[in-house]
């Protein structure tokens, strides 16, 4: 029994290895022609697969290149535009030097007209100090022949001088010829009225004006006005006294007169005679520094007597403040504002107007009006 089954076993195994061997066989030849196929697919696979790699290997190197390419590509353009940046700066560096050249030509200009203006000015400015030194040099010079003239009088005259008088005329209508008068003083730079005839009110207010303003031209204008409304109102100048001894020189009104009076002690000490000779040489040593000798010979003394010729001025002239500084000189000259005086008679005889000009005690503010 058991043997039977044994050979059934074997026969089944023998079948089965039968079966296995001839699908082995099969199997073998199924790999046998699939690995062929796969070599045969493997070898013509590679050759693409090598020109892949080839082609991968040359992009990885056209990437490196194109990477190179690009940072030589990002250098250039940012030297370009560091280029840019420099001409653009240049450009307006350049625009701001020309805008300043401009305006530095324009400033040049402008201070080139500025130097001729000043230079123009400079040269006006040199003129008058030119001139103003010779007025002053001028000035000098009459106040030395003035201070010499003083000192002759008064040491050998005993001559003095009290004040100014100013006489109108022409005030009232109904007398043109009545004469109204006021004496004022200068001393210490400082104005004084000596005498008002007729007196009026308010003087004292407007000597304290003329001595602020110093302004004595609009002082007589006031004045002859002043007399002008007394005179309206009626009041009368009173009459000079007899025991002054008097020489007046006068004008047509509105007019002024000065007197010279004499006082007693002058009197005194000028009684003693005086030779004619001795006075004239006297005059020509205080004028011999004047440069005008036709305006000293105005007045002349011939053969002991005085010839007078006195200039002419009008009355605007008189009261205007615009030609005062001129007109005040000619009238000075002239003997029309001569100071009262003390002087002996026969210095009235021989004296020249133009010498009595000279100690006219002129204020220093006076010639600054002028």
């Amino acid at each position: 029994m058991e043997s039977q089954t044994e050979q059934s076993s074997r026969a089944k195994m023998e079948y089965l290895r039968t079966i296995c061997d001839r699908e082995i066989s099969i199997q073998q030849q199924r790999i046998d022609s699939s690995t062929a196929s796969f070599h045969s697919s493997l070898n013509s696979i590679k050759a693409p697969a090598l020109d892949t790699a080839q082609n991968h290997a040359k992009l990885a190197k056209m990437k490196a290149n194109l990477r190179e390419a690009e940072d030589e590509l990002v250098k250039v353009l940012a030297a370009k535009t560091r280029e840019e940046a420099k001409q653009m700066a240049m450009r307006y560096s350049i625009s701001a030097v020309k805008t300043r050249v401009e305006e530095l030509e324009r400033t040049a200009q402008f201070q080139r007209t500025r130097r001729d203006e000043y230079g123009a000015i400079i040269s006006r400015q040199s003129l008058a100090l030119s001139k103003t030194e010779e007025d002053a040099e001028h000035e000098r010079e009459e106040k030395g022949e003035i201070q010499e003239a003083i000192s002759w009088y008064n040491r050998v005259l005993g001559f003095q001088i009290e004040g100014v008088k100013f006489t109108f005329n022409d005030i009232n209508l109904k007398i043109p010829k009545q004469e109204y008068s006021f004496t004022i003083r200068h001393a210490n730079d400082a104005y004084s009225l000596l005498d008002c005839n007729p007196h009026l009110n308010g003087i004292k207010e407007l000597i304290n004006e003329l001595n602020s303003t110093n302004d004595l031209f609009s002082f007589v204008r006031i004045m002859r006005e002043k007399f002008q409304e007394a005179a309206a109102l009626g009041l009368q100048p009173q009459s000079t006294s007899s025991h002054q001894d008097c020489s007046t020189i006068s004008m047509s009104g509105p007019a002024l007169s000065v007197s010279t009076d004499r006082s007693e002690s002058s009197a005194k000490k000028n009684e003693h005679h005086i030779p004619l000779r001795d006075v004239h040489r006297q005059f020509k040593k205080v004028s011999h520094g004047s440069k005008s000798p036709a305006k000293v010979n105005e007045n002349q003394i011939i053969d002991g007597v005085f010839h007078k010729h006195p200039k002419k001025v009008a009355k605007s002239d008189i009261l205007s403040p615009v030609h005062r500084s001129t007109h005040l000189k000619e009238v000075a000259k002239s003997d029309i504002l001569s100071p009262v005086v003390h002087r002996s008679p026969q210095l009235k005889e021989v004296a020249k107007p133009n010498l009595l000009s000279l100690v006219v005690r002129r204020s220093p503010r006076l010639k600054a009006k002028k």
